[in-house]
């Protein structure tokens, strides 16, 4: 094989990652493959009194109760305009399982490690406090979550 035909092929690497794609507010978000247990479609959920706003309340998933978290509100953003219903990404975290409420979920990105720059300086705070970085795609940005950041409610204020 030609040294340029070696150049060519596309080889994964182990310094790679595969996200799971989704949008809340237009923007493009990755999670973790490995930490999505679940994804879903719009669930019953009974709200919790006491609770702060931006727990939206529990589900029942298959026998197990999952506390529904509303990024929305854990983020600062206003409630969805249209009548679109959420869709949950369901994750967990130290033993608990939680849902992420979000606007719609994509693909599944694999993504080089050496592509994921540091966030920068004008990425909003409120998606700043949660990412592990960016990756540039085509003509959009993917801001990498960092689940153990977003869902660590004891070791940080909740943006406002």
């Amino acid at each position: 094989m030609s040294e340029e035909s070696k150049s060519n092929l596309h080889v994964f690497s182990d310094a790679s990652r595969e996200f799971v794609t989704l949008r809340l507010e237009g923007q493009l978000l990755g999670i973790p493959v490995l930490a999505v247990h679940d994804v879903l479609s719009a669930q019953k959920i009974t709200r919790i009194p006491l609770a702060p706003d931006w727990v939206a309340g529990v589900l029942n998933l298959r026998g197990r109760i999952v506390t529904a978290i509303n990024l929305r509100q854990r983020l600062g953003f206003p409630p969805r305009s249209d009548d679109e219903e959420d869709m949950s990404v369901v994750l967990e975290f130290k033993g608990e399982p939680y849902s992420l409420q979000i606007d719609e979920v994509g693909d599944v990105l694999r993504l080089e490690d050496d592509q994921l720059e540091r966030n920068p300086v004008t990425l909003d705070p409120r998606w700043r406090e949660v990412s592990r970085g960016i990756y540039r795609l085509d003509g959009e940005l993917l801001v990498a979550l960092d689940v153990e950041k977003l869902l660590d409610f004891d070791q940080q204020t909740v943006a406002a």
